[in-house]
């Protein structure tokens, strides 16, 4: 699968002078870091093509690198979307508008919506998928892509701690930090180090954890509690993954008010009950064991608690 596709978006690559890099809304390090990696690789690899990456910035994650503003001159040139399993959920650009599309993801398939796809559900992330791309053709990766590639897969693996982390993984790590000058501190640092307003908020979440019958927790955030943290939805969102290996919770989420979109941001993980079927039927998706759902109030929340409640229950019939 894997070298007869890379092949195509090489030639595509090498083809298009204009060359736009896109993920989806509400961007986390994968999704910046397998885009602006990407960036550097197709700079590197051929310096006279203009490449941009668009999409809300994160402020979050400012350090991975700058995102640039779209263009209407930009439509005449190749889009490739990377970390987006459907069309509605790309940030920034109207995928349509293209003259040729290439899509690079790692999610359970949901749509086709580009003239060329490489969807690999069994690999750690779209970083990963990247740094194989540029590994088996002619396109040369940087220190610095190196650097913003390993750090989007470190954070999707949670440190190589997901079921999804595979020898394959391992194997693409390994060289390109032979290969490549990545400083594991420094890279570390940016990475985790975090404000103690953020810390605070952590401990109010674990205090305010609800927990159903079954095994499913869950918190919700309010725009109020938000702004008495100082935080955004995105902060919050991105603390699900700190509440992983609780005795007796199977499934977990963290639902915040997203004061921009005016709509409730929720991420849920999973310890085993497949959840993205659930999340799916409330217009989100994901993996199985980590999804993202978008709703429009905490009355949907309420909903989407009972049926991952369910999951939960299911899954400890089936398995416990």
């Amino acid at each position: 699968m894997g070298n007869k596709l890379y092949k195509r978006i090489y030639r595509n690559i090498k083809k298009y002078d204009k060359i736009v890099l896109a993920r989806h809304v509400g961007a986390d390090p994968d999704a910046l870091g397998s885009t602006l990696g990407l960036k550097d690789i197709i700079k590197k690899t051929f310096p006279k093509k203009k490449v941009i990456v668009v999409g809300t910035p994160a402020s979050r994650f400012n350090y991975l690198g700058v995102i640039d503003k779209m263009t209407d001159d930009m439509y005449d040139g190749l889009l490739i979307v990377l970390d987006t399993p459907d069309k509605g959920r790309v940030d920034g650009v109207d995928v349509d508008k293209f003259k040729k599309t290439i899509k690079l993801d790692h999610h359970p398939f949901v749509e086709a919506f580009c003239d060329i796809e490489v969807i690999d559900d069994s690999a750690s992330s779209a970083s990963q998928l990247v740094i194989d791309l540029a590994f088996d053709t002619k396109m040369k990766i940087t220190d610095e892509a190196a650097i913003k590639l390993y750090t989007g897969l470190v954070a999707d693996t949670d440190r190589f701690l997901f079921s999804y982390t595979t020898s394959k993984t391992f194997q693409l790590v390994s060289r390109l930090i032979r290969e490549h000058n990545i400083d594991f501190g420094s890279l570390y640092t940016d990475l985790y180090t975090r404000p103690l307003k953020e810390v605070k908020f952590e401990g109010y979440i674990a205090n305010n954890l609800c927990v159903t019958e079954n095994g499913f927790a869950y918190a919700k955030l309010t725009e109020e509690i938000l702004a008495k943290y100082d935080v955004d939805a995105a902060t919050a969102g991105n603390m699900v993954n700190n509440f992983n290996y609780i005795n007796g919770i199977y499934a977990w989420a963290v639902f915040s008010y997203d004061k921009n979109n005016q709509n409730i941001r929720g991420s849920i993980r999973s310890r085993g009950p497949i959840i993205n079927e659930a999340a799916a039927n409330f217009g989100g998706g994901g993996h199985k064991c980590a999804s993202g759902v978008r709703l429009s109030n905490f009355d949907e929340v309420d909903e989407l608690v009972k049926a991952l409640d369910k999951v939960c229950l299911e899954y400890k019939q089936s398995n416990l």
